[in-house]
């Protein structure tokens, strides 16, 4: 299996710089996490954006969309930030032929205490299993894009 890793930027791949939560979005953490766990996949990475899911455009979906759209291989996984994934995955909900899934993180990658490994391995887990269609894998599940909302509150993805 080959999979096309899309980076979007989000929290997974923030990375801050003082006590007043000024960020920037960094270089897409996924090629570090698949180095660390030794994969035994084939995999790319392309950086489509590096915005946080809130600044997120109808051009910038545009453009995820196109790419995962002409994207030669059945797996694509898109790391996105949390906030959007929904309207994103909504976005792409007409390809078909492939399995697409969007995953991101709670806390940046680069956190001791984030949930970025455990997503991005559910993800490719879900990419392995799952027939086409669009899904999100948040907080140790696999959702249909259409089936989820994030809890703010609670500090996880649940169904609808």
């Amino acid at each position: 299996m080959f999979i096309q890793i899309f980076s979007t930027g989000g929290t997974i791949d923030k990375v801050y710089f003082d006590a007043l939560s000024e960020f920037q979005i960094g270089e897409p953490m996924a090629a570090d996490i698949l180095q660390q766990a030794r994969v035994g996949f084939e995999y790319k990475i392309e950086s489509l954006t590096r915005k946080d899911s809130l600044e997120l455009t109808d051009e910038d979906r545009d453009l995820i969309h196109a790419k995962v759209a002409a994207c030669p291989y059945e797996h694509v996984l898109i790391t996105h930030g949390t906030d959007t994934m929904t309207v994103t995955g909504a976005a792409l909900a007409d390809i078909e032929g492939k399995v697409i899934v969007l995953t991101g993180a709670m806390q940046p990658a680069r956190f001791r205490d984030t949930d970025a490994s455990f997503n991005l391995g559910l993800a490719i887990g879900a990419l392995n299993c799952l027939p086409h269609g669009v899904y999100v894998a948040m907080s140790g599940k696999v959702f249909p894009v259409d089936q989820v909302r994030k809890n703010r509150l609670a500090g996880r993805f649940e169904g609808r």
